[in-house]
């Protein structure tokens, strides 16, 4: 395996470095716009953990390809992430293998701080029909990415993923294999007056499955869900009932997924 940081202007590298099951690249000098961080060498449908950045947590992956780029994020796209992430002239990024009690074990399927926004063949991998006005703080990601800080809305730590006022919003959460799953726990923003939240909505499973759910206000205690489903693929959450409130902002802070792999 392979970490290299380029610009997609020349592909020239400004460091990398490789290794068998596991790769650390640390190195001196800053990330310019159109940088890229290239992990290559990747064997196909194997789980990998990745540290894409020292202020961003590791993530376990199933990755279904042999090169992923991760566009190193400035400016508005960088809204979404630690204002340390990416900053400075020291860094380090990592992948290996990952370890079989890591992937086997129960855990949060759904968290994937790693998830970019367009599909790259990670998973787990959040995807939706509507993004607030296009804009990072407000993309499908950020509901995967492990931060539940639910008393604002906007910049980071409180990136949400917003609807937009659309009344059809649904969410995707693909895991790009089968999974067992026995409980789903919703973080709903809380930036109350400003938001609004949801007094309903319906799980739809790879299976063809529903399965309706009634919510409340809460301020930073999550639902939890109690659903148990084996060999899904994937799960969306549409169907979305506001409450009868004057604002017409609800969002969806993080969705937390718990099961193990499916049994073969």
């Amino acid at each position: 395996m392979k970490i290299t940081v380029f610009n997609d202007w020349d592909h020239v590298p400004k460091a990398q470095n490789e290794g068998e099951n596991s790769v650390v690249l640390a190195w001196d000098g800053e990330y310019r716009k159109g940088d890229v961080i290239e992990f290559s060498g990747i064997t196909p449908g194997e789980f990998y953990v990745v540290k894409v950045d020292a202020a961003i947590d590791p993530a376990l992956v199933l990755i279904e390809q042999d090169t992923v780029e991760f566009p190193v994020p400035f400016y508005e796209k960088k809204t979404s992430y630690n204002p340390l992430a990416f900053f400075g002239n020291r860094h380090v990024v990592s992948i290996r293998k990952a370890f079989s009690f890591e992937v086997e074990g129960y855990r949060n399927l759904a968290l994937n701080p790693f998830d970019q926004h367009e599909g790259t063949g990670v998973y787990p991998h959040a995807s939706a029909n509507v993004e607030t006005r296009g804009e990072a703080v407000f993309a499908a990601r950020n509901a995967i990415d492990g931060n539940i800080a639910t008393l604002s809305h906007g910049e980071w730590p409180y990136e949400s993923w917003g609807i937009n006022r659309q009344d059809d919003a649904e969410f995707t959460l693909d895991f790009g294999r089968e999974v067992d799953i026995d409980q789903i726990v919703l973080y709903t923003r809380a930036d109350f007056p400003h938001d609004n939240w949801w007094i309903k909505g319906t799980f739809t499973f790879s299976d063809g499955s529903k399965e309706i759910v009634e919510m409340e206000k809460k301020v930073e205690e999550p639902h939890v869900f109690h659903i148990e489903k084996r060999g899904i693929r994937w799960l969306k959450l549409g169907e979305l009932i506001k409450a009868d409130d004057p604002s017409p902002f609800p969002a969806l802070t993080q969705i937390e997924v718990y099961g193990t792999e499916a049994e073969e």
